[in-house]
């Protein structure tokens, strides 16, 4: 913990942590917000659904391009840019009476205009701090995200239930709106500018360690997301124990986070990672007690944040820094688009066999992590006693010889 207390004493780390965790508190209320109000206005789960679907989409689209954008015209301006479409969108949501078809639109729009806070936290952070103090601030980056997952589905359930789905949703334009204008002027915001990329959008992908990132980062989120699913259907659509077992955990994995942020990372660190996560999971297909699935899912998520710390680490070693953002962004998709995997085979094994198939899903995705970082354990970088920062964007220097 000294360590961390050292690295948040760096000049600009503490204000960029909080700010982009701030701005980026929304992305744990507004698909249970829109859940809720779609279904509280048109009575379907179904409708619901599909503007949940649309904007899935949406951000899966936004990711690499946004990101990207930022290279071309700056952080500060793509971001309010998104950060103002998005609230609009948000709005209409609440305020509009719409068929399902508006409202799809809406939700595909809000989802395209997400602002690329992630990416852009991610790409600031070399320019922070040392070499050395890199890789311990991926992994306290990744554990303290934990709390956007153990607190904000809970507040904006208590405001939607309690006050309404409106006022609920109202309140994730306002967060977005102050947390945005928040990160979009710290000073570290102005002060970095991302060199325009010269590789055509998805050559990134090209990059070994980026692709790896990405399907591990898909197959980890689609084996989380199933457990929401199978915990959800465990305990009843979200009774006291699912809430519960589910910040249960979100706290193993900021533990794991903080216990094992300063250890260096090697070619098979991911693969030892993957392997709680794993062993955890399968273990939750034992027993449905809130005890025992407490018990377990605290033991698989001591994996989480660590791994990914990994792949954050992974890719920001792996690409120049003109495409950093854009690799950040495809990253992020492949985890979005694992989220919705996961959920929907949870889904179909809940309604098949019960509350038991979305665990066996989720240690199904987590296990298939874990063979591929295994079978290409080569493609994953050796950082020990490497700086992790992004590689210098070079050009060449005519001579004369």
């Amino acid at each position: 913990m000294a360590g961390y207390r050292d690295l948040l004493r760096t000049p600009g780390v503490g204000r960029i942590i909080a700010a982009q965790l701030t701005a980026r508190f929304p992305n744990g209320m507004t698909s249970l917000a829109i859940l809720l109000h779609i279904e509280h206005v048109t009575g379907s789960y179904g409708a619901a659904g599909l503007v949940l679907a649309a904007a899935s989409i949406g951000q899966a689209i936004a990711g690499p391009v946004t990101s990207r954008w930022m290279g071309r015209w700056g952080m500060r301006p793509v971001i309010t840019a998104t950060m103002l479409v998005c609230a609009i969108s948000i709005t209409a949501i609440a305020l509009l009476a719409l068929p399902v078809p508006g409202y799809m639109a809406l939700g595909f729009l809000s989802g395209l205009s997400t602002p690329p806070i992630q990416s852009a936290a991610r790409t600031i952070y070399p320019k922070l701090v040392t070499a050395k103090q890199l890789t311990p601030l991926f992994s306290l980056d990744a554990s303290l995200q934990e709390i956007i997952w153990i607190i904000a589905p809970v507040v904006i359930t208590v405001v939607a239930t309690q006050v309404g789905t409106v006022p609920a949703l109202l309140l994730i334009v306002v967060i977005l709106l102050g947390g945005g204008a928040w990160f979009v002027l710290s000073p570290e915001v102005g002060r970095v500018r991302i060199p325009r990329s010269r590789r055509s959008i998805g050559k990134v992908l090209t990059k070994v360690p980026v692709l790896l990132a990405t399907v591990v980062g898909f197959l980890l989120i689609g084996a989380c997301s199933a457990v929401e699913a199978g915990v959800v259907a465990t305990f009843d659509h979200g009774g006291l124990e699912a809430g519960i077992v589910l910040a249960l955990f979100s706290v193993g994995s900021l533990a794991g986070g903080l216990a094992f942020g300063h250890i260096p990372i090697g070619p098979w660190a991911m693969a030892r990672r993957l392997a709680i996560v794993t062993v955890g999971l399968a273990l939750t297909i034992v027993s449905l007690d809130v005890f025992w699935l407490g018990g377990t899912l605290v033991f698989a998520g001591i994996g989480i944040a660590p791994a990914l710390a990994v792949l954050f680490a992974m890719t920001s070693a792996s690409v120049k820094f003109s495409d950093t953002a854009e690799a950040f962004g495809w990253v992020g998709t492949g985890q979005l688009i694992g989220a919705a995997a996961g959920s929907a085979i949870a889904g179909f094994l809940i309604d098949d066999i019960g509350p038991t198939g979305a665990y066996v899903a989720a240690t199904a995705f987590a296990a298939a992590g874990l063979i591929v970082a295994v079978v290409f354990v080569r493609g994953f970088p050796d950082l020990r006693g490497r700086d992790a920062s992004p590689i210098p964007d070079t050009e060449p220097v005519s001579t004369i010889t």
